[in-house]
């Protein structure tokens, strides 16, 4: 027998935060949810937090810098540019705390039909194994991750219902 071992794996699984969520809503309206700053302030975070913008512009290379405020009462600055955008199917990222920020990471959205609902998987990746193991234990980053999908399917669901009346 002959040939090589590929490790099929990504080289960055040992970066990675990998959440998902199915969506009880077509592909269109979960991407659409965000694109505009009025519906990213309805949902945006984890359970208990909200969210002040100062500027937000998306299209690739525009920028959402706001801030993020804590049920403990601490804010947060935050800083995303848009790299990528393929309506309906994708959206990556750079997130920091501010622009050039040393740790700024990756994400990658992407909006996968399934049926009537969309599958959102949220793909962030870290510079550093360390980076991302801090933001595993500091910050609850994959339990916050999990509710920031979760309000975002009840955000859509509500729009949906809204709509229906």
């Amino acid at each position: 027998m002959t040939g090589t071992w590929q490790n099929t794996q990504p080289a960055t699984t040992d970066r990675e935060i990998v959440v998902s969520r199915l969506i009880d809503a077509r592909q269109e309206l979960v991407f659409e949810a965000f694109t505009e700053v009025e519906h990213l302030s309805r949902w945006w975070g984890p359970e208990g937090f909200t969210t002040t913008t100062h500027s937000f512009e998306f299209r690739e290379s525009g920028v959402w810098d706001y801030v993020m405020h804590g049920p403990d009462g601490a804010d947060y600055p935050q800083w995303i540019t848009w790299t990528e955008i393929v309506p309906p199917k994708r959206i990556t990222l750079l997130h920091g705390a501010y622009r050039d920020d040393p740790e700024t990471f990756e994400s990658i959205l992407d909006f996968t039909p399934h049926g009537t609902a969309t599958r959102i998987v949220m793909r962030s990746i870290f510079p550093t194994r360390q980076q991302r193991d801090r933001v595993v234990l500091e910050y609850h980053a994959i339990e916050g991750g999990e509710q920031t999908l979760g309000k975002l399917g009840a955000y859509v669901t509500e729009v949906i219902q809204k709509g229906a009346r």
